[in-house]
């Protein structure tokens, strides 16, 4: 077999607005940077479906009350150092790298300032924004001053099979013995189905977060746990998991496939109801209403359904038109995608329901992305640096990978060790237990759909004992059956991505079951009944 045999200063997998902003900051600095998207299209990434915007500064706004949004949202478990982090640096970075450096252009009023609007949990109007594609926008201007940059090179169509590790992979003598140290990571070319060996004295795995794992969601197919997986393999130390948000408002229409609905749209001041054209979240969280954190929107609008025999509810545009606002203009990708899904949302409420969006928990690090594993980091929506606590707010995520992106490049450069690999004995990717050319696409899928349809009834907006210890025995089954797959057959991408869903579906049931207490958006209906210590 033919492999390939790659060494750099850098390996950055994923490559969103966390991934690029590392992989800019380390190549200004001269190192040399290699980037990895599983994606063919190498502008494919979380970060590009983000639709409302970034936060920035409001009128009146400060470092404290930014903070205090943010824990609020969280229900008061967050990590106040990462709080405080992205509350002090993060507004700069928006205005130095994304306006400043990559020119983003960000709306502006009619008197030529940056426009703001306001989002479920902030107490101001920070929001800065692209229209409602305000993700795709930073993604295009990221891509594209990494691909010209001559210290960066960007492997579309790869994927990460495992990180390499001192412990699991040196011939040194004695290796296992030591602290385990990453090196690099085996990568699959999609198109050769080759595994090559990619050697890198730092690895930072920026790789996404988990929404693809559950049947109705807001994120793209590829966000499926992959570099979770990859580092809890390694040794990587993994928290926060049962803390999976759910978008309160997704499209949902029988026939059409599932999107985002922005936050942004009740921001401007959209409104629920049901079937009967009722405003019903007076029910269920009647102080902010619309505007409330998240979890409280999404567990509103799963009663409402439940008490109603629906499969979703409509939020409705009027208000926002109302004000004079184009609704063409302001959320034109939106508008254009209900127009393909036979919703004018001019003239009619949306149809909507909550789906999977957003990892709180992940890889745990510290206030530089560094993982207890020496020479890992990790950032991004993969990583879980506390800020997000229980629940996150909105808007807040693209920040998160900014300002982790370049933390864990200026902790790189200023910490940087060559690593001699030739000491180390790394070998290349071993195939010879390969007895089958491949697993069949369909077996692959029927699994995949499976393990979505577990995840969705029983780890999904309501939880409970026994939903949660039912899934964990049919993904335990599942992933007996997956892994002796994968030790069989010749790699691809779509059972390497079953193996690492599998895992990492498993890791979200079994904190999910440890943890009976309700908080933000992990719901148990059973936690008032519970007592004594997490089993």
């Amino acid at each position: 077999m033919e492999t390939q045999r790659t060494t750099c200063d850098v390996l950055i997998i994923g490559a969103g607005i966390a991934g690029l902003t590392a992989a800019i900051q380390l190549a200004d600095r001269g190192k040399s940077v290699v980037v990895i998207n599983r994606a063919f299209d190498p502008d494919e990434s979380n970060t590009r479906y983000a639709q409302g915007g970034i936060v920035w500064w409001g009128e009146e706004d400060s470092f404290e009350l930014i903070e205090s949004d943010i824990n609020e949202a969280g229900d008061e478990i967050g990590g106040t150092e990462a709080i405080r982090i992205l509350a002090e640096e993060g507004p700069g970075l928006v205005d130095s790298f994304l306006i400043r450096r990559l020119a983003i252009q960000f709306d502006r009023d009619a008197a030529g300032k940056l426009d703001r609007t306001l989002e479920g949990g902030h107490s101001r109007r920070r929001i800065i924004h692209v229209g409602d594609q305000t993700g795709a926008a930073i993604q295009e201007a990221l891509s594209r001053e990494a691909r010209s940059h001559p210290n960066i090179s960007i492997l579309a169509g790869s994927t990460a099979v495992d990180l390499i590790s001192t412990t699991h992979h040196s011939q040194k003598r004695g290796s296992v013995y030591e602290q385990t140290r990453i090196l690099g990571a085996y990568v699959l070319d999609r198109l050769t189905r080759n595994v090559g060996t990619i050697l890198a004295s730092y690895t930072i795995v920026a790789t996404g977060g988990v929404g693809g794992l559950f049947e109705s969601t807001t994120n793209p197919e590829g966000a499926r746990g992959d570099g979770i997986a990859m580092a809890l393999r390694a040794g990587a130390h993994v928290i926060n998991m049962e803390y999976v948000q759910f978008h309160p408002t997704a499209f949902r229409k029988e026939g059409y496939n599932s999107f985002l609905i922005s936050e942004s749209v009740r921001g401007e001041g959209a409104v629920l109801v049901n079937g009967n054209g009722e405003r019903f979240l007076s029910r269920y969280c009647p102080g902010a209403m619309e505007l409330a954190p998240r979890d409280e929107v999404t567990r509103g609008i799963f009663k409402e359904t439940q008490f109603t025999s629906a499969a979703n509810v409509w939020l409705d545009c009027n208000p926002i038109m109302e004000k004079g606002i184009d609704l063409q203009k302001r959320f034109p990708k939106i508008h254009a995608d209900c127009m393909k899904s036979g919703v004018d949302i001019t003239k009619e409420p949306i149809p909507v329901a909550p789906a999977a969006h957003y990892l709180c928990g992940g890889i745990r690090v510290d206030g530089w992305g560094r993982t207890n594993l020496q020479r890992l980091f990790a950032i991004g929506e993969a990583s879980c640096t506390g800020l997000h606590g229980a629940n996150r707010l909105a808007s807040t995520s693209l920040l998160e990978g900014l300002v982790w992106g370049m933390r864990s490049a200026e902790n790189i450069i200023g910490t940087f060790e060559q690593e001699s690999f030739d000491e180390r004995l790394i070998p290349d990717w071993d195939e010879s237990y390969v007895s089958e050319e491949s697993a069949f696409p369909d077996v692959i899928a029927n699994y995949l759909d499976d393990l979505k349809k577990i995840m969705w009834e029983n780890v999904g907006i309501v939880r409970s004992e026994a939903s949660l210890s039912g899934a964990w025995r049919l993904l335990s089954s599942i992933n007996i059956e997956v892994e002796e797959m994968y030790r069989r057959a010749k790699l691809s991408d779509e059972i390497v991505g079953l193996r690492n869903g599998v895992e990492v579906a498993l890791e979200i049931t079994a904190h999910a079951r440890r943890n009976r207490t309700s908080r933000g958006v992990h719901f148990r209906e059973d936690s008032l009944k519970a007592g004594g210590a997490p089993a």
